[in-house]
C-alpha cells in the first residue's frame, strides 16, 4: 500500500483530537495533506527597517524594547516600544499574560511579524509571531516564504505546518510514491515542472519567487496542478458521457406527431423567435435518436425556455410517454403548471400537480393516476423523486433551473424512469446563464442549447444604483408610479442564510411601507407562507387588486406580471450578480418602460460597487455571469455550493481560463495513448465524488 495513502494518525502530533480536527478541512490521509495548499505566503525572508514600513505590509522587523505597559483604558492592552536605528513602532496584545509582560524587557532583543497598522500613536503592530532574540548574530529570515493554510478550529499555523512537513518530507525521502500520471510529452509541452517539484515549491517557495507571481497563478508549479486537476474533471465528465451513451432511450417517433406540433404552434398567441426555434430543432433530433438527450438549455430571464420545454413534452406525449417536470420552489412548479395546463388544455392529455404540500386523498389519486399512466405531464418539486411516485412509462424529465437541486436528487428521478437498458430524455434547463468557462467544465457531460435571442418588443431596463439614504425620495416615486396605474414590487434580502429572519424583515417593510404610502395597496409576499395563500397573493397582484408586493427573493424565478414595471431591491450588495439580474427579470415583461432600483447600505466596498456597477451598465446575463465569475468563483455563480458543484482546491476558473481550451484535445489524447492513466488521476483528485459526473 502507498504509505500517501495513509492515515494522518501515522504522523507524529496527531492525535484523535487532532485526527477529528483535520478531518473537517478534508484530511485524512497523508495525501490530502500533499494536496491541502497554502491560502497564501507571508514573506519573513527579509527584515524591513521600521521607517520603510508602510500601512498595510506584512513585515518582519527587528529592534529593541524601549518600554512596556499594561493600557487600563477601553479594552486592557500589553504595549510595547520598539526601536531599530531608523525609527519606533508599537507592539500590542489584548490577550497577555504575566510571563509575557516579564520577557518584554526594556532593552531586549525582539523580531516581530504581522500585519502594520495606524495605531493612536503612530504605526503598530497587532498580535504579531515574535521570538525573543539572544544571539544578536543569529539569521532571523527564512530561507523561503512562509505558507499559511486554511485552518479550522482547534488548529493553529505552526501546529499544521509541522504536519504538512512531515507529509512532504516523506515524499522527499521517498520519491516513487508521488507518482507522475501526466505524460511526459504533455509536461515537455507546456513546460511543466514534475509533480513532486509542483509540491514542494507551492509548500515552500524560495525567495526568488515573489507573492505576487504566486497569486496571479504565473508560477509554473501553481499552473500545473491547475492543470492536472482540469484535465482530471474534463476526464471524468468525459467517461460519464461515454456510460451515457451505452443507455437506450425512447423515441418519440409518432404518424400523428407533426398535425399534434402544428396544432400545438398555431394554438400559442405568440410566434416563436427564431432562436427558439433553433432549440427546439435540436431537441427534436436527440429525441428522435436511440441514446438518452442530456441537453441543457441556457437562455436569459423571459427568452422563453419554458415554451421550449413544452415543446419537448408534446413529442413525449404524442409518442405515448410520461412527462416529469421538476422545479425548485412551490412558486416556480405552480406556475409550470398554470402554463402547461393552459398549452395542454386541448391535447388529450392530464396534467397532475405534486408537491410536499399535497396530502390525503388529493395526493393518492395523483400517484395512481402516474402509475396507470392516465397523468401524461406531472409537475412538481422535489416530491417528484419520493420512494411512493413510479410512473407507467416515463420518457422524460424536464428540470427547471437544474443548478438548485443536488446531484442524488436529479439521479433519482432519472432512475424512475429506467428499465431494463431504457433511460428517459434529460432536459435542464437554466435562466442563470452560465459562463462558458463553468458550462465546459461543470457541463461538459451535456449539449448546451443557448437562447440568445429574447421576444419582440422587450425593452431593456434602466438600472439605478441609490444609497439608502434616498428611501423617501424613492417613496414619492412609487406614489407617482402607481396613479399612473403600473406596478411595483420591493425585494428584501437579508445577509443572513435565515428563512425566518428574511421573513421577519420583509413584513416590517410591508407595515413601514403601507403606512408611508396610505392610499397604496400593499401586500406581502414570503417562503414561509402556505402555498394557497402565496398563490392568492399572486393572483391578486396579477389581476392588479395589488399596487405594490413586498417579497423575499422567493419571486426570484418564474413570476410574471407585465404591469409590475418597477422594482427596488433592497441591501443589493448581498446578493450574487446572477440572482440580481434574475430578480431583475421580473419587470421589463410589458409594452412600457422598466426601471430596477439597486438601495445600497453605506458604505460599499469596492468590490461590491464595482458589482452593482456592472449589472447598472449591463442587460446582458452571459456578460453579467461572466464579471461575477471573476469577482465571486465558480461555487457561487452556480448559487448554493450543492452537492455536485465544483470545489477545486488548485485551479481557479477565473485566473486558469485559458488552460480550459486546451482539455478537449489532452483528453482526447490521454483516452487514446494512455487510458490507464485515467483511473489513478481521478482517484488522486477526486476520491470518492467522481459519481457526481454521472448526472
Amino acid at each position: 500500500m502507498n504509505e500517501l495513502n495513509q492515515s494522518v494518525s501515522q504522523l507524529s502530533g496527531v492525535g484523535a483530537q487532532t485526527l477529528n480536527r483535520l478531518e473537517k478541512l478534508g484530511i485524512r490521509v497523508i495525501s490530502d495533506l500533499i494536496f491541502h495548499l497554502p491560502l497564501r505566503y507571508e514573506d519573513r525572508t527579509r527584515v524591513y527597517s521600521i521607517a520603510d514600513l508602510r500601512v498595510g505590509m506584512h513585515a518582519l522587523i527587528c529592534g529593541r524594547v524601549e518600554f512596556v505597559d499594561v493600557l487600563p483604558r477601553g479594552r486592557k492592552s500589553l504595549i510595547c516600544r520598539i526601536a531599530d536605528d531608523t525609527g519606533a513602532l508599537s507592539v500590542r496584545f489584548f490577550h497577555f499574560n504575566a510571563h509575557q509582560h516579564n520577557l518584554f524587557k526594556p532593552g531586549t532583543l525582539i523580531s516581530c511579524f504581522a500585519e502594520v497598522r495606524q495605531g493612536f500613536s503612530g504605526l503598530e503592530m497587532l498580535h504579531p509571531d515574535y521570538r525573543i532574540i539572544t544571539n544578536p548574530d543569529a539569521d532571523i529570515t527564512e530561507p523561503r516564504l512562509t505558507p499559511v493554510y486554511p485552518l479550522t478550529e482547534g488548529i493553529g499555523q505552526t501546529a499544521l505546518r509541522k504536519i504538512v512537513k512531515q507529509a512532504i518530507n516523506l515524499c522527499q525521502q521517498n520519491p516513487q510514491l508521488l507518482v507522475e500520471w501526466i505524460p511526459e510529452p504533455i509536461l515537455k509541452r507546456y513546460n511543466y515542472p514534475s509533480l513532486a517539484e509542483a509540491i514542494n515549491t507551492l509548500h515552500a517557495p524560495d525567495e526568488a519567487i515573489s507573492i505576487e507571481a504566486i497569486q496571479n497563478g504565473s508560477v509554473p508549479a501553481l499552473k500545473r496542478l491547475a492543470f492536472e486537476e482540469l484535465l482530471v474533471h474534463h476526464l471524468s465528465l468525459r467517461i460519464s458521457r461515454n456510460k451515457a451513451r451505452q443507455w437506450q432511450a425512447p423515441r418519440f417517433v409518432e404518424s400523428q406527431q407533426q398535425v399534434l406540433i402544428e396544432q400545438f404552434l398555431n394554438s400559442l398567441p405568440f410566434k416563436l423567435t427564431g432562436a427558439q426555434q433553433r432549440v427546439i430543432k435540436e431537441i427534436t433530433e436527440d429525441c428522435r435518436a436511440q441514446n438518452p438527450m442530456m441537453r441543457l438549455v441556457q437562455g436569459d430571464v423571459g427568452s422563453g425556455k419554458t415554451i421550449v420545454s413544452a415543446y419537448a413534452a408534446l413529442l413525449a406525449i404524442s409518442a405515448g410517454y410520461q412527462v416529469a417536470v421538476m422545479a425548485p420552489t412551490e412558486l416556480l412548479a405552480e406556475q409550470h403548471m398554470r402554463n402547461f395546463s393552459l398549452w395542454f388544455s386541448g391535447f388529450n392529455t392530464q396534467v397532475a400537480f405534486l408537491t410536499g404540500q399535497i396530502k390525503g386523498k388529493a395526493r393518492k389519486e395523483v400517484l395512481q393516476g402516474l402509475e396507470a399512466g392516465r397523468v401524461g405531464i406531472i409537475i412538481g418539486t422535489h416530491a417528484l423523486f419520493q420512494e411512493s411516485v413510479n410512473f407507467k412509462h416515463l420518457g422524460l424529465i424536464i428540470i427547471d433551473e437544474q443548478h438548485r437541486f443536488g446531484v442524488n436528487q436529479r439521479m433519482a428521478l432519472r432512475e424512475k424512469g429506467q428499465q431494463g437498458n431504457v433511460r428517459p430524455h434529460q432536459l435542464v434547463m437554466t435562466a442563470t446563464p452560465i459562463p462558458r468557462t463553468l458550462a465546459m467544465l461543470q457541463y461538459s457531460d451535456l449539449d448546451v442549447s443557448i437562447i440568445d435571442e429574447l421576444p419582440p418588443g422587450r425593452k431593456p431596463i434602466v438600472t439605478s444604483v441609490i444609497p439608502a439614504e434616498r428611501r423617501a425620495d424613492v417613496i414619492d416615486r412609487i406614489n407617482s408610479w402607481v396613479d399612473k396605474a403600473r406596478q411595483v414590487y420591493w425585494v428584501c434580502t437579508l445577509i443572513e442564510e435565515s428563512e425566518v429572519l428574511e421573513c421577519e424583515a420583509a413584513e416590517k417593510t410591508a407595515e413601514f411601507l403601507s403606512l408611508a404610502l396610505p392610499n397604496v395597496r400593499v401586500a406581502l409576499i414570503h417562503g414561509r407562507m402556505k402555498s394557497a395563500d402565496k398563490d392568492t397573493v399572486m393572483q391578486a397582484f396579477k389581476n392588479h387588486q395589488i399596487d405594490l408586493l413586498v417579497a423575499t427573493t422567493v419571486i426570484e424565478v418564474g413570476v410574471d406580471v407585465p404591469n409590475a414595471g418597477l422594482m427596488v431591491i433592497e441591501n443589493p450588495e448581498r446578493l450574487g450578480l446572477s440572482q440580481l439580474h434574475q430578480l431583475r427579470g421580473r419587470v421589463g415583461r410589458g409594452e412600457g418602460d422598466s426601471y430596477c432600483l439597486l438601495m445600497y447600505q453605506t458604505p460599499l466596498s469596492d468590490v461590491a460597487r464595482q458589482r452593482l456597477g456592472i449589472l447598472r451598465d449591463s442587460n446582458d446575463g452571459f456578460i453579467i455571469a461572466e464579471k461575477d465569475l471573476e469577482l465571486r468563483g465558480p461555487g457561487e455563480v452556480m448559487g448554493t455550493r450543492q452537492t455536485g458543484a465544483i470545489n477545486f482546491r488548485v485551479a481557479d476558473l477565473a485566473r486558469d481560463a485559458d488552460l480550459l481550451d486546451t482539455m478537449p484535445s489532452i483528453g482526447e489524447q490521454i483516452f487514446k495513448h494512455a487510458p490507464q492513466v485515467i483511473q489513478p488521476l481521478c482517484d488522486r483528485w477526486l476520491g470518492a465524488s467522481t459519481d457526481y459526473a454521472e448526472v
